[in-house]
């Protein structure tokens, strides 16, 4: 490679012209933090056409000098760089004089900075390089310029390693084996075997690109067959739709409706036969009801008249039970007179006696005066009930209910409750309706859905114990055998309400309902569901629902009545005579004698004694007389009423039967001639369709597919909207089109496999190119090993190298790396990053890897190299090794170190350039000073 002699910039940074010496092995460039040492490194490395330090570029230092051209030109040595090659670096570009001058031309072209390359022969001035035509200098740009050096020498690894920033001298040792390895055999690699194996695997990889692009082409060619395929297929089936629809046009359809219209006039005519025969069944029964109707009438008659025999004869006997009553009461209140007397009498006249009597019949007193109060008490409430009755068409509401139905009237809400809507319709099922629905009675159904949330608020405010729900829905009638059947609704009411009613079977009793099973209910209120059966009785008095709900209530309340009289009549009995017993006892007291009251009425009280039994007898027989035909009476009448209902029912049941046979006579002579003349067009219309249209086998075959005019049409509207909405092929050439497709993929296959056959040869081609690429990459890792354990005996460092290993295969070299090992001062190996070494080791290591890369096996001389504070962070026992190493390998160094107080640093330079910091104010920086020691030799190239 060729060696730097000269370095000139004019307008870098802020130098305005500077010419440095670079004829020299080591060349330091020394000065403070700030001066510019990195800006000269970065001129070489710009020139060179490699990257400034980061975040540097050339622009930077193009823009600080406020120039619109800078120049960088550095004259370096074209001599043969071996003790055996006669080859120049230079030799490529023609150029065969001992030195060449390498120039950048950096201008301001608008806005951004443009830099531009030139190669010329000899040692040519920046002024003679203006003064030649453009044309002549061959400016060329970095791309161009990084390829004219590379074949001079300056490989891109070896432009990697002159990159490094500052402060990154030991970045070689912390490269990985496998970027070492490749690194080496970019620098040492015997470029006409890498060419070869290049070139084949180049070759291999072009034609499995071709490959490839076949098989893309073949699979793009078989995607437009299988799009043509479709498209043949779309067209094909395009016709099959249109021949489909033109047959359901003409024959499918008028067949098939002329065949159902047949098919429905037989139908018609037996429904017709069928309807005959019934009329004549229900004449027949009409017939049977007129016999049954006038038996009723009879027996209904004959009822009646029993009945009003009875009620003459239960009225006769009522009469003497009245008079049998009436005689033997006052008998019975002489004899009761009497007891009490002898009672008194047998007292005596001991007023102690009397006393006690006294009192036992004044507690008597009291305590049936508080019977008597209770009673009354009762009796005031139940004819309270029965009086709120009076004119009422339902039962009143609760208190809570009545204040809550202010509260929602105050708020304008319409409303109803659920009581208010319920009709029985069976009073046989009152009991079970009333006791399902006693939960829901004041249920509160809304009129309007806008008003639901007002009314919640009044029911929290109010607390309302009882669901406030949206408007719901018609009540259809239930179900046979369900308890809805036996409701009506007169208003919308909520779903899952009629749902509970419509669940409810009805059963005669709880036997047939678990024979049943499921959810059921008795008349007498007893139900079953999924948790067990309970009762669900709603007292009489308690009944709600309708107007015979009112009556239930109305009768309940009089038996109340009836039965709180016949409690309370003995009791007033018994205090009228307890009073007397209290009045006698009284006199008694007083000086008056019973005895005398039982003597002076003897006569009177035998009397009674001897009529008495007779008497009560008497009653008793008028009484049980009277009780029978009471009885005989009342199921007389029911027995009569029960004829006349029966009759009523029968009779408007008759009635309703003559009126539908008559309807349906009409109806059925209408029918008949609409069927006349339906059979006539169906013939006409049968004799239109040809012959082979309308044979069974062609019928059978069309009811098969079709089933009927109705499926006919249904598939003719979805043909018509297939072909209207679908996308079809309608291209007669796409078929033979689809043929010439698959002829050129049948082509393109046969294409593919002569492309595979020649992909495998190339394979066999490159495995051959990559066993010398082996054997190459074998000695020139045996070339550096030697290189760089040469160096290390320089150094006085052991350095050893493990060979890769490497095998003809692609994975196995990517993955191969060269492992080296250092043992500094006899002490254990160290590896290449391994955090084992020293700040200085690790400068030694990357020196050595570095010069082993430059070191040429012929000269035993390398290239220069650029080295930014290679002396940072070192004592002065490492700065020494350092120095004595770069002197003892004997290439061209640039360095660069801040001024420092150990004056080592200068020890091995031959060439030391001092900068100096840019005076504040000042539009230049200070001149380079230049020291150079004394018998310092021209560099030239080494001999052995």
């Amino acid at each position: 490679m060729f060696h730097l002699q000269t370095l000139e910039l004019v307008h870098w940074d802020y130098c305005q012209r500077v010419s440095l010496p670079l004829d020299g092995s080591i060349i330091t460039i020394a000065g403070p933090n700030g001066s510019g040492k990195t800006t000269l490194l970065d001129a070489m490395r710009t020139l060179l056409g490699l990257r400034c330090s980061a975040p540097r570029d050339y622009r930077t230092y193009a823009r600080h000098a406020g120039a619109q051209t800078a120049w960088l030109r550095a004259v370096v040595d074209n001599r043969p760089q071996g003790r055996q090659s006669s080859s120049r670096p230079f030799a490529r570009r023609l150029l065969y004089s001992d030195q060449v001058t390498l120039a950048c031309r950096i201008d301001k072209n608008g806005g951004d900075w443009q830099r531009r390359y030139c190669l010329v022969e000899g040692d040519v001035s920046i002024e003679q390089l203006l003064d030649m035509p453009e044309k002549d200098l061959g400016f060329m740009g970095v791309e161009a310029w990084g390829r004219v050096l590379a074949a001079a020498g300056l490989s891109p690894a070896i432009a990697r390693v002159l990159s490094l920033e500052q402060g990154q001298t030991d970045r070689l040792c912390e490269f990985s084996p496998r970027e070492l390895l490749r690194l080496v055999f970019d620098v040492f690699g015997d470029q006409q075997v890498l060419d070869a194996y290049d070139q084949a695997r180049e070759h291999q990889q072009q034609l499995a690109r071709e490959m490839a692009q076949a098989e893309r082409e073949l699979d793009h060619s078989r995607a437009q067959l299988s799009e043509l395929h479709n498209r043949v297929t779309s067209y094909k089936t395009w016709q099959m739709r249109l021949a489909e629809r033109e047959r359901l046009a003409t024959e499918v359809l008028p067949v098939l409706g002329w065949w159902g219209e047949r098919e429905q006039l037989t139908k018609q005519s037996r429904e017709l036969r069928r309807q005959k025969v019934q009329h004549r069944a229900a004449l027949a029964e009409q017939a049977v009801q007129n016999k049954r109707l006038l038996h009723l009438l009879e027996e209904g008659s004959r009822a009646q008249q029993q009945a009003e025999q009875l009620r003459a004869e239960r009225d006769q006997a009522r009469t003497q039970l009245d008079e049998a009553t009436r005689h033997e009461a006052p008998l019975e209140k002489l004899a009761q007179r009497e007891q009490e007397l002898l009672a008194l009498v047998d007292k005596g006249s001991n007023a102690d006696e009397l006393q006690a009597h006294l009192a036992q019949l004044q507690d008597k007193e009291s305590a049936l005066q508080d019977e008597r109060s209770q009673l009354t008490q009762r009796r005031k409430l139940a004819a309270a009930q029965l009086a709120a009755l009076e004119g009422q068409s339902l039962p009143p509401l609760p208190p809570e209910v009545l204040r809550f139905r202010k509260q929602l009237a105050n708020a304008g809400i319409g409303h109803r409750f659920v009581a208010e809507t319920v009709e029985v319709q069976d009073e046989r099922w009152r009991a079970a309706i009333e006791g399902v629905l006693r939960g829901h009675r004041w249920v509160v159904l809304l009129d309007q859905a806008d008003d639901l949330t007002e009314a919640w608020e009044l029911g929290e405010r109010e607390r309302y114990r009882h669901y406030i729900v949206e408007p719901g829905s018609v009540a259809l009638k239930g179900e046979s055998g369900t308890l809805l059947e036996h409701v009506r609704f007169t208003a919308p009411v909520p779903r899952w309400l009629v749902q509970q009613l419509q669940n409810l079977r009805c059963v005669a009793d709880p036997r047939e309902g678990k024979k049943l099973g499921g959810t059921w209910i008795t008349p007498q209120a007893y139900m079953h569901d999924g948790r067990g059966a309970r009762s669900m009785w709603v007292e009489a008095h308690e009944h709600q629902f309708g107007a015979s709900a009112v009556q239930a209530r109305r009768s309940a309340a009089e038996r109340d009545l009836a039965r709180i009289d016949a409690q309370l009549a003995p009791v007033l009995d018994q205090l009228m005579a307890l009073k007397r017993q209290i009045t006698d006892t009284r006199r008694a007291l007083e000086g008056h004698s019973a005895a005398e009251e039982l003597a002076r009425r003897s006569d009177e009280f035998a009397q009674a004694r001897e009529q008495l039994p007779a008497a009560k007898q008497a009653r008793v027989a008028a009484a049980q007389l009277w009780q029978r035909l009471e009885q005989e009476s009342t199921r007389a009448h029911d027995r009569h009423r029960a004829f006349n209902d029966e009759h009523k029912r029968l009779e408007a049941q008759l009635q309703r039967a003559r009126g539908d046979s008559e309807r349906a006579a009409q109806e059925w002579s209408a029918r008949r001639r609409q069927q006349q003349g339906a059979v006539a067009r169906s013939q006409a219309q049968r004799a239109q369709f040809p012959a082979r249209w309308i044979t069974p086998a062609a019928m059978g075959a069309l009811v098969d597919e079709y089933v009927n005019d109705t499926q006919a049409k249904l598939r003719l509207h979805a043909v018509e909207q297939e072909l209207e909405q679908g996308t079809w092929e309608q291209d007669a050439t796409v078929e033979e089109r689809h043929r010439r497709m698959d002829v050129t993929v049948r082509e393109q296959a046969a294409s593919l496999s002569d492309h595979q056959v020649k992909n495998a040869q190339a394979a066999t081609a490159v495995l051959n190119a990559r066993e010398s690429y082996i054997e190459v990459l074998r000695s020139t890792v045996r070339r550096y090993r030697k290189n760089i354990q040469e160096l290390g005996q320089l150094a006085g460092v052991e350095v050893a190298a493990d060979l890769p290993l490497l095998e003809n295969d692609d994975t196995v070299l990517a993955q191969a790396g060269l492992k080296v090992h250092f043992a500094f001062d006899g002490k254990g190996s160290i590896g290449l990053n391994d955090g084992e070494a020293s700040g200085g080791q690790q400068v030694i290591k990357s020196l050595i890897l570095l010069v082993g890369l430059l070191k040429d096996e012929e000269s035993g001389s390398g290239g220069f190299v650029f080295i930014d504070e290679p002396f940072a962070h070192l004592d002065v026992r490492n700065i020494q090794l350092v120095g004595h190493f770069l002197r003892s390998t004997r290439a061209q160094y640039v360095l660069t170190t801040p001024i420092t107080h150990n004056l080592e640093v200068f020890e091995p330079a031959e060439i030391t350039l001092v900068t100096s910091k840019k005076p504040a104010g000042s539009r230049w920086a200070p001149p380079i000073a230049v020291a150079k020691r004394r018998g310092v030799p021209e560099l030239k190239p080494l001999s052995a």
